[in-house]
């Protein structure tokens, strides 16, 4: 590999270069052979030799451009600190239109900012049989090196809408949806009547639900709390929510 190429595809643990580029990396053997056999498009897979001479089978690379690079040059691609020697390039998929919607259950996700927790997020919504998501533009970039591995290969499974306005729950009622928040202040959800489509939102931990979605909120539903925590890891909190709202799915 050329300097010229490392410097490249290094740039695009930005940011902005994700964006300019509409690329993205992903670093690991599970969330790397996920993305080989999703719907992506898969631009380049980069290897340590020693990677490739532990694997019983190589023919899952047979259709991708595959470049062997050493130890040092992965480093240079890659956001932990121990890759497991492979990573892959990804293209971002084209922005997808609200009204091509076809699920009975959105997952709206409103200022979170922890890539952990949103990739996390992700993983639940993924296990639920969950694969739609809105993004608010004051969300995490869903792309994000850290996002990514946090979704253990998820994200391929996933049609994520980003940058979306609050406003835009109105466009979803006006087709049928329901809008449910997850507030400290709504009722059990172990006694809510789940409504056949609706938008199940999760807003960050600490400020709370925005003014503005709370307003266009028909139903607020929460966790009853039986011991002495003071507040639930907005993921927990999902996983355990997801649980119940997705019972009829």
């Amino acid at each position: 590999m050329t300097q010229k190429d490392l410097k490249y595809y290094s740039s695009l643990l930005k940011k902005k270069y994700r964006e300019s580029e509409k690329k993205f990396l992903v670093e690991g053997s599970k969330s790397v052979e996920e993305g080989i056999n999703s719907n992506f498009h898969c631009e380049k897979i980069f290897a340590t030799l020693e990677y490739l001479n532990n694997l019983k089978s190589k023919k899952r690379f047979k259709n991708n451009d595959l470049e062997i690079l050493n130890k040092t040059e992965l480093l240079k691609l890659a956001d932990t600190v121990s890759p497991q020697g492979i990573l892959g390039v990804f293209k971002i998929p084209y922005p997808k239109k609200i009204e091509n919607i076809k699920t009975n259950i959105i997952v709206f996700i409103e200022n979170i900012s922890d890539p952990g927790n949103l990739g996390t997020i992700i993983r639940v919504c993924d296990w639920f049989g969950l694969d739609t998501i809105l993004l608010s533009s004051n969300t995490v970039d869903v792309y994000n090196p850290k996002v990514i591995r946090s979704t253990m290969g998820s994200i391929f499974h996933i049609d994520v809408y980003e940058d979306i306005n609050p406003d835009v729950l109105d466009q979803l009622k006006s087709i049928g949806y329901k809008i449910v928040c997850a507030d400290v202040e709504g009722e059990s959800i172990y006694q809510f009547k789940i409504p056949d489509k609706f938008v199940i939102a999760f807003s960050n931990e600490t400020a709370g639900p925005s003014e503005k979605l709370l307003h266009k909120s028909e139903f607020k539903v929460t966790i009853p709390r039986k011991g002495k925590a003071e507040s639930l890891n907005v993921a927990a909190a999902a996983s355990i929510i997801l649980s119940e709202l997705s019972k009829l799915n």
